[in-house]
Order: C-alpha cells, then structure tokens, then sequence
C-alpha cells in the first residue's frame, strides 16, 4: 500500500502555495512535515486527503489515480490541534461513531472500539463525554476515532500543539507505538525540529511550498541537502558564517583559521558558508580545536536547565543554546567557542558541501 504525488502542485490565483513536489509514502511507516508556519505542510495534507484538488499533477493510491476522488470515498482520517470530539457522545460512541456510518456489525464495532481504546489507554473512560476527560485525554479520543476508522491514512495536523509539556511528551512517545501496531501510513505535520527527532520515521522538509528534503529523518538531520534544509531542521534556526577555503586552511571571515581536515580536505579553495547548529556555539573551549569568536551578547533567555544567548557577531545575528544557567552582562562583549567538528560547509548556492565531521562520523 503506497501514497504518491507525482508532480503534485497547488495555484490561487498568482500564488504557487504547494511547488512541483514528489513523495512516496509507504504502508507502516510514520512520515513527519516539517516546515515553520506557511511552509506548505497543512497544504500538502489537504491534497493528500482529497480536500483540494492539485493544480497540476496527480496523487496515486497502490498506482491507482484518485486525484479528483471525493475525500468521503477516501480512506482517510485526519487529526487537527483542536480536538474534534462529538461532545453529547460518550467516549465509546465518538470512536465508534465511523464504523456505524460503514454500516459494520454490532459485535465488530464492539470489538473495534474495545481494541482501539485498549491501544490507547482509554478503556476506563469509556463511558464519559469527551468535556469529562483531560487534554490529552481528548486527543487520543480524537486519534482513537480516526484509527477505529480503518484508514490506510492517517493525517495528523500538529495534533500535540494545544497540549501542555507533560501531555505532548506522553504523547510523542505514545504515536510511534501506535502507529506501528495499525499498520497505516501516518503523516504527522510540525513545526518542532525536536518532536520530528522523537517520531523517527522519515522526514520531508519544508520551505515556502517546496519540499526541500525528503529522507530518514535522522539522515536528513545529519546531513542536509542545503543551507535552507538545515535551517529548517534546527530550532534555533543554523548560524551562518563566511569562511574561504585556501588550501589546507579554512579562514573565516573574523579572520580565524582552522585545519580544512577530512572533507574539507577535498573540497576545492574558494568561498563558502559554514553552519553550525545553536547547541554547538559554548561559553568555553571544551574542545582543543575549538576557535573563539568575539561578539556581543544582545539577550539571555533561560530556560531552566539551558540558557540561549542571542548574539551580534560581525553584523550577523547568531542565537547559541548552552547549558546551565549563567549570569551574563547585556551588551557586554562576549567570547564563544565553536569546535570544527560541528561545522557544515555549503557552496555560494546553499548546497550541501561538506557536513559536520561529527554527522559523517555517526
């Protein structure tokens, strides 16, 4: 069972809002959209489902074209960050409501819901009204329903984004199980480089309507085709840098050099871009190769555990992400360290170059 876009596109008027875009997604397998807001994700999944038809291009289900198939003739589910329960049912009867509209026999739907609220741990609240439970709660009733529904996709549009921190950990943790044990194809959209890492799977990144990534997302996260795709894949976005490549040496633009070692070492001189991920700019030199750079701090943010330092460097603005909590000067000048190791190199036109030692090595 496969799900492709072949050539998918989506057109208002002037307006290109999904571009020229290739997917297959496979039965089991759990795919996130990963993009900041009006990247394309929840456009992409309105396509999927059959709720607008592509301007161009066709969606195919096991090879067969369903492009201007209803959604209701579909075997879709879709999951929203609102909880769509019906509140004057039960919790047994929102999940069982699907199976009734399929005209199923009373012991299966019996049996489905039963097995469906077992899976997520909501047998005891069978009998309450959506309004009686908690959140989350709420959320696997919503996701109970859409499983009960035997959909070979499941779209889930940013489904943990009203939940508190508690609920969304339990429930990143809880999708995964589920999703491996009713065998659909699930499509998960967010804006959290951190929850795409947690769900595993694939990943398909995107930026302003196009599809720039698509991969295991542990892969695409390690190496990223581009300097685009790796600033979408990191929260803080990446920190840039110009640095020229002259020999056996990278110069940045601060005038700091550094050994061009390992991949570096084959790529030809000139200029290029170094990346480097927030969690990777330190307060002190913890490795021996690590190069200063002086910059100002601009404003602290803690977080409890961590501390992002937002930093003027040469005119670019960086934002690092270091643990613990320290008490920095605002507008004072300040001295961060950045290891070799954690640097990307991509060429003038934002491809991937070279990546990170540290990625390669994994």
């Amino acid at each position: 069972m496969t799900l492709t876009l072949d050539g998918v596109t989506r057109t208002a008027g002037a307006e290109t809002h999904i571009h020229p875009t290739d997917l297959t997604l496979s039965r089991g397998t759990m795919n996130v959209l990963l993009g900041p807001t009006l990247s394309g994700k929840t456009s992409l999944m309105r396509l999927m489902a059959g709720l607008d038809a592509p301007s161009a291009g066709r969606i195919l289900w096991d090879g067969k074209d369903v492009t201007g198939m209803r959604v209701q003739d579909r075997q879709v589910a879709m999951v929203y960050q609102q909880f769509i329960n019906y509140p004057s049912m039960s919790v047994y009867d929102n999940i069982a409501s699907p199976l009734r509209l399929q005209r199923r026999p009373s012991a299966e739907i019996d049996r489905v819901v039963r097995e469906t609220a077992e899976m997520l741990k909501l047998t005891p609240m069978l009998d309450r009204r959506p309004l009686e439970l908690s959140g989350g709660q709420q959320q696997r009733c919503a996701l109970a329903r859409a499983l009960a529904k035997g959909a070979g996709l499941v779209l889930l549009d940013e489904p943990l984004a009203n939940l508190d921190y508690k609920l969304r950990e339990e429930l990143r943790i809880e999708i995964p199980r589920i999703f491996e044990d009713s065998g659909a194809i699930f499509v998960y959209a967010t804006t959290e480089p951190e929850e795409a890492l947690l769900l595993g799977g694939a990943v398909a990144t995107l930026w302003e309507g196009r599809v720039t990534q698509f991969g295991p997302t542990p892969e695409v996260y390690r190496r990223p085709a581009d300097a685009v795709t790796a600033r979408v894949f990191s929260d803080p976005p990446m920190n840039f840098l110009n640095v020229e490549k002259r020999g056996d040496v990278l110069v940045f633009e601060a005038g700091r050099e550094t050994p061009a070692s390992g991949a570096f070492a084959a790529l030809p001189d000139g200029r290029y871009q170094a990346g480097f991920r927030p969690n990777h700019l330190e307060l002190s030199a913890h490795a021996p190769a690590a190069i200063p750079f002086e910059a100002h701090l601009r404003v602290t943010e803690l977080t409890g555990s961590e501390t992002f330092v937002h930093l003027d460097h040469a005119g670019a603005r960086w934002v690092g992400l270091v643990h613990g909590v320290h008490d920095l000067e605002i507008g004072a000048p300040l001295t961060v360290w950045l290891d070799p190791a954690h640097v990307y190199l991509f060429a003038p036109d934002g491809r991937l170059a070279a990546p990170a030692a540290y990625a390669a090595a994994a």
